[in-house]
Protein backbone atom coordinates (compact mmCIF):
# COMPACT_ATOMS: atom_id res chain seq x y z
CA UNK A 1 0.00 0.00 0.00
CA UNK A 2 2.37 2.41 0.47
CA UNK A 3 4.70 1.43 -2.11
CA UNK A 4 1.34 2.30 -4.67
CA UNK A 5 1.38 5.64 -2.91
CA UNK A 6 5.02 6.52 -2.98
CA UNK A 7 4.72 5.35 -6.97
CA UNK A 8 1.95 7.79 -7.30
CA UNK A 9 2.49 10.93 -5.63
CA UNK A 10 5.95 10.16 -7.87
CA UNK A 11 4.29 9.91 -11.09
CA UNK A 12 2.76 13.12 -9.55
CA UNK A 13 6.04 14.92 -9.07
CA UNK A 14 5.09 15.39 -5.52
CA UNK A 15 7.85 13.39 -3.66
CA UNK A 16 7.97 15.59 -0.39
CA UNK A 17 5.88 13.86 1.45
CA UNK A 18 7.75 10.30 1.45
CA UNK A 19 10.47 10.63 -1.51
CA UNK A 20 10.34 8.78 -4.30
CA UNK A 21 12.17 5.00 -3.13
CA UNK A 22 9.60 2.57 -2.23
CA UNK A 23 8.84 1.98 1.34
CA UNK A 24 9.52 -1.63 0.88
CA UNK A 25 12.87 -0.27 -0.18
CA UNK A 26 13.70 1.34 3.13
CA UNK A 27 14.94 -1.07 5.95
CA UNK A 28 13.89 1.27 8.37
CA UNK A 29 10.41 1.76 6.99
CA UNK A 30 10.03 -1.73 6.83
CA UNK A 31 10.97 -2.18 10.21
CA UNK A 32 8.63 0.22 11.41
CA UNK A 33 5.42 -1.04 9.47
CA UNK A 34 6.45 -4.30 10.77
CA UNK A 35 6.23 -3.47 14.73
CA UNK A 36 3.15 -1.71 13.14
CA UNK A 37 1.30 -4.80 12.08
CA UNK A 38 2.76 -6.78 14.95
CA UNK A 39 1.07 -3.96 17.54
CA UNK A 40 -2.72 -3.87 18.16
CA UNK A 41 -3.28 -0.68 16.65
CA UNK A 42 -3.11 -2.11 12.96
CA UNK A 43 -6.90 -1.62 11.39
CA UNK A 44 -6.93 -2.87 7.56
CA UNK A 45 -9.95 -2.12 5.60
CA UNK A 46 -10.62 -4.52 2.68
CA UNK A 47 -13.00 -4.60 -0.33
CA UNK A 48 -13.96 -7.86 -2.06
CA UNK A 49 -11.41 -9.24 -0.18
CA UNK A 50 -8.54 -7.60 -0.73
CA UNK A 51 -6.70 -5.15 1.45
CA UNK A 52 -7.17 -1.28 0.27
CA UNK A 53 -6.33 0.87 3.08
CA UNK A 54 -4.48 0.63 6.33
CA UNK A 55 -4.42 3.08 9.56
CA UNK A 56 -2.64 2.62 12.55
CA UNK A 57 -3.81 3.91 15.96
CA UNK A 58 -2.24 4.63 19.10
CA UNK A 59 -0.12 7.27 21.09
CA UNK A 60 1.34 10.38 18.70
CA UNK A 61 4.35 10.22 17.01
CA UNK A 62 7.89 10.83 18.81
CA UNK A 63 8.09 14.25 16.90
CA UNK A 64 5.01 15.77 18.15
CA UNK A 65 4.28 16.61 21.91
CA UNK A 66 1.57 15.04 23.45
CA UNK A 67 -2.10 16.59 24.19
CA UNK A 68 -2.32 17.96 27.50
CA UNK A 69 -5.70 15.24 27.96
CA UNK A 70 -6.29 11.82 26.66
CA UNK A 71 -6.24 11.19 23.15
CA UNK A 72 -6.60 8.21 20.09
CA UNK A 73 -3.65 9.29 17.28
CA UNK A 74 -4.06 8.15 13.72
CA UNK A 75 0.55 7.45 13.58
CA UNK A 76 -0.23 6.22 9.69
CA UNK A 77 -3.43 6.22 7.31
CA UNK A 78 -2.95 5.23 3.77
CA UNK A 79 -5.12 3.60 0.49
CA UNK A 80 -3.75 1.66 -1.83
CA UNK A 81 -3.81 3.19 -5.47
CA UNK A 82 -6.06 0.69 -7.03
CA UNK A 83 -9.12 1.60 -4.54
CA UNK A 84 -8.95 5.35 -4.73
CA UNK A 85 -12.08 7.46 -4.63
CA UNK A 86 -13.91 4.60 -2.53
CA UNK A 87 -14.15 6.00 0.41
CA UNK A 88 -11.58 3.82 2.35
CA UNK A 89 -9.70 6.61 4.03
CA UNK A 90 -12.79 7.74 5.11
CA UNK A 91 -13.96 4.85 6.08
CA UNK A 92 -10.57 4.24 8.42
CA UNK A 93 -10.58 7.73 9.87
CA UNK A 94 -14.22 6.60 11.01
CA UNK A 95 -12.62 3.53 12.82
CA UNK A 96 -10.31 6.02 14.54
CA UNK A 97 -13.64 8.10 15.07
CA UNK A 98 -15.47 5.43 17.12
CA UNK A 99 -12.12 3.45 18.55
CA UNK A 100 -11.24 6.79 20.28
CA UNK A 101 -15.09 7.39 21.41
CA UNK A 102 -15.27 4.01 23.05
CA UNK A 103 -11.68 4.47 24.82
CA UNK A 104 -13.52 7.57 26.52
CA UNK A 105 -11.16 9.55 24.64
CA UNK A 106 -12.01 13.08 23.47
CA UNK A 107 -9.58 14.26 21.47
CA UNK A 108 -8.35 12.27 17.94
CA UNK A 109 -5.55 13.31 16.24
CA UNK A 110 -2.98 13.07 13.09
CA UNK A 111 -0.48 14.99 11.24
CA UNK A 112 0.29 15.05 8.01
CA UNK A 113 2.72 16.20 5.42
CA UNK A 114 2.23 20.39 5.00
CA UNK A 115 3.65 21.22 2.02
CA UNK A 116 3.47 21.49 -1.62
CA UNK A 117 -0.26 22.63 -1.73
CA UNK A 118 -1.78 21.36 1.16
CA UNK A 119 -4.09 18.98 -0.34
CA UNK A 120 -3.39 16.92 2.32
CA UNK A 121 -4.10 19.14 5.18
CA UNK A 122 -7.47 19.94 3.02
CA UNK A 123 -8.35 16.24 3.02
CA UNK A 124 -8.20 15.89 6.56
CA UNK A 125 -10.18 18.88 7.21
CA UNK A 126 -12.95 17.63 4.98
CA UNK A 127 -12.99 14.67 7.25
CA UNK A 128 -14.11 16.63 9.92
CA UNK A 129 -10.54 17.80 11.44
CA UNK A 130 -8.95 21.29 12.17
CA UNK A 131 -5.66 22.30 12.26
CA UNK A 132 -4.01 22.63 15.28
CA UNK A 133 -0.18 23.48 14.99
CA UNK A 134 2.54 23.20 12.61
CA UNK A 135 6.06 21.18 13.01
CA UNK A 136 8.95 20.48 11.12
CA UNK A 137 11.02 17.60 11.01
CA UNK A 138 13.98 18.50 9.29
CA UNK A 139 13.12 20.29 5.95
CA UNK A 140 9.83 18.44 6.42
CA UNK A 141 7.17 20.34 6.55
CA UNK A 142 3.98 19.11 8.92
CA UNK A 143 0.46 19.90 10.58
CA UNK A 144 -1.36 18.30 13.12
CA UNK A 145 -4.91 18.33 13.17
CA UNK A 146 -7.55 17.43 15.91
CA UNK A 147 -11.16 16.50 16.36
CA UNK A 148 -13.17 17.21 19.16
CA UNK A 149 -15.49 13.71 20.24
Amino acid sequence: MFDSAVAWLTAQGRTGQWGSDPFSADPARVERISRWAASDGMRIAEIDGEPAGCAVLGPPMPYVDPAPEPELYVQALVVDRRFHGRGVGAALLARARAEAVELGVSLLRVDCYAGDDGRLVRYYESRGFTRAETFSVGEWPGQILQMRL
